[in-house]
């Protein structure tokens, strides 16, 4: 039999995977006792539009949590881009700076401009002197003013976070997400309280980066409507297990994890959610 032999130094430098994030068999617990998830396997596209849906309590932001290592399972594993997330992970921690995080809080310092709290985002490329007196480099601030134009606040990069509209507070917290240079952007109940017309201006704008960016974007919504309008697909998770993942294909939804639900049982979660 011939064999193959690899040459010493094969002209790659490095190996992509199509999944950047990659879960299986994952479950995790707050308190040792009970699991907040169970068995959840996913897999997601790099550059795509990922959803979770799901009630109040059911395990969709300990799904994010566990993405960017804020915490870390208890069965399973993850892989981000060939990196298990973990902060006391040597790997993860120079990474982390690649995953955009917004909490449900959206995390905005109240008393700082716009300007200031978007230029948080690029606190990792700053040596430890510029760190400690938080001063930016020109460059960055002519970056972060490009980013304020983007998500549509010129104007009011001086004005305080605490005076702005809830979505102007959601616009700002994106920016800052995406002055980090992301390839991955986490968004935790984003549109939640956000008014029809609002809720669909904010994911717009999340779609319009993603597509510049090339961003694999990971949002948490309750609404599996809006969710299946902007998302590739979508998992629906119900008392910490994923029951559910389908995804809009022209004028068909498709499902691609039928689990235990029949066809008219997805189509009635589906017109429950816009009669709201």
């Amino acid at each position: 039999m011939k064999q193959i032999q690899m040459t010493k130094n094969p002209p790659f430098s490095l190996i992509s995977t199509k999944k950047i994030i990659q879960m299986n068999d994952v479950s995790t617990s707050y308190d040792s006792k009970n699991f907040a998830l169970e068995n959840i396997n996913i897999s997601i596209d790099r550059g795509t539009n990922y959803s979770i849906v799901g009630q109040s309590g059911s395990g969709k932001s300990t799904l994010l949590k566990l993405m960017n290592g804020m915490m870390i399972p208890s069965k399973g594993t993850i892989r981000i881009d060939y990196v298990s997330p973990d902060i006391n992970n040597k790997k993860f921690k120079k990474m982390m700076h690649s995953i955009g995080y917004i909490p449900q809080s959206l995390g905005l310092v109240k008393n700082s401009t716009v300007l200031e709290n978007i230029l948080l985002g690029a606190l990792p490329r700053l040596n430890k002197i510029q760190s400690l007196f938080n001063k930016f480099p020109e460059h960055e601030i002519k970056e972060a003013m490009k980013i304020i134009s983007q998500v549509g606040l010129t104007g009011k990069e001086n004005r305080k976070a605490y005076m702005l509209s809830g979505g102007e507070k959601r616009r700002v917290a994106i920016a800052r997400a995406l002055m980090q240079k992301p390839t991955i952007l986490l968004a935790d109940e984003i549109v939640s309280e956000l008014d029809h017309v609002t809720s669909r201006e904010i994911m717009d704008l999340i779609a319009e980066a993603q597509k510049r960016m090339n961003l694999t974007a990971i949002m948490v919504h309750h609404d599996i409507q809006l969710a299946l309008e902007y998302a590739n697909r979508v998992a629906v998770i119900k008392e910490g297990q994923k029951i559910l993942e389908i995804g809009v294909e022209g004028d068909t939804i498709v499902d691609f994890q039928t689990g235990d639900m029949n066809n008219e049982e997805i189509m009635e979660m589906y017109a429950d959610d816009s009669k709201k």
